[in-house]
């Protein structure tokens, strides 16, 4: 008798094959983008290293306030009162301080390039070393600012106040010094003007023979006295004194 043998079909199950390697790591950072970004710590009191980055700070009391080292980028700190705090190394870089107060403040190392800070207030402030490239501060009172090694360049300075002034070392290479006020700035060795515009800019009584960048149609438009000091090869010009603005 023949026997049937019956053999039995088994399902082979379809081999999972791993997704691809591109597609692992397109999945994954679709999921990370979807995290949301860290944001700035805005609701934090006054610390050092703080991060109030573009946050909003008007017209706040926030004088004596410890900030050193803090990431103060874009941040709103129109008329507020900084006066007396300590921003040592802060940066500040496109903040706002229209008619804000730093007076006393110690901001050394502070980065404060590109702020907007018309009618500011950083008298007495001790600022050396501190950089305000490119910043805004028309008629911001620098009055009795320690500003050693400060810098100064493409800031628009148009009546600004720096009488009494520690200027030493100070540049203000392509800055617009129009009716900018430095008399009575105090100062060793040389100051850099190179490329500055000086219209009507006081330099009444100022030592400025060692000026660095300094040109005879520079000083043609400032407004200097028999006092004045220039380097070697300029003259004073025969509009000088100049008379009240």
């Amino acid at each position: 008798m023949t026997k049937r043998l019956r053999v039995a079909r088994k399902t082979i199950p379809p081999v999972l094959t791993p997704a691809p390697l591109a597609s692992v790591f397109l999945l994954s950072g679709l999921l990370f983008s979807a995290q949301p970004a860290i944001a700035s710590d805005c609701g934090s009191m006054p610390a050092p290293g703080l991060d109030w980055s573009e946050c909003t700070k008007k017209s706040l009391m926030l004088s004596s306030s410890e900030l050193e080292g803090a990431n103060l980028f874009g941040t709103d700190f129109s008329m507020t009162d900084l006066s007396g705090s300590n921003l040592t190394a802060a940066n500040l870089e496109k903040a706002h301080l229209v008619r804000a107060w730093l007076a006393g403040a110690r901001a050394e190392k502070a980065n404060f390039a590109r702020v907007e800070a018309y009618r500011s207030s950083f008298v007495n402030i001790v600022a050396t070393g501190a950089s305000f490239a490119s910043a805004e501060l028309q008629r911001a009172d620098f009055s009795g600012a320690q500003l050693t090694g400060a810098n100064f360049e493409k800031a628009e300075l148009g009546r600004a106040h720096f009488k009494g002034a520690v200027l030493t070392g100070t540049r203000f290479s392509l800055a617009n010094l129009s009716r900018a006020d430095l008399t009575a700035a105090k100062f060793e060795g040389p100051l850099v003007f190179d490329q500055a515009f000086l219209y009507l800019t006081r330099i009444e009584g100022l030592d400025l023979s060692a000026a660095t960048g300094l040109e005879q149609a520079q000083v043609d438009l400032a407004c200097g006295d028999d006092k004045t000091k220039l380097p070697a090869g300029l003259t004073a010009p025969s509009s000088w004194p100049c008379g009240t603005d």
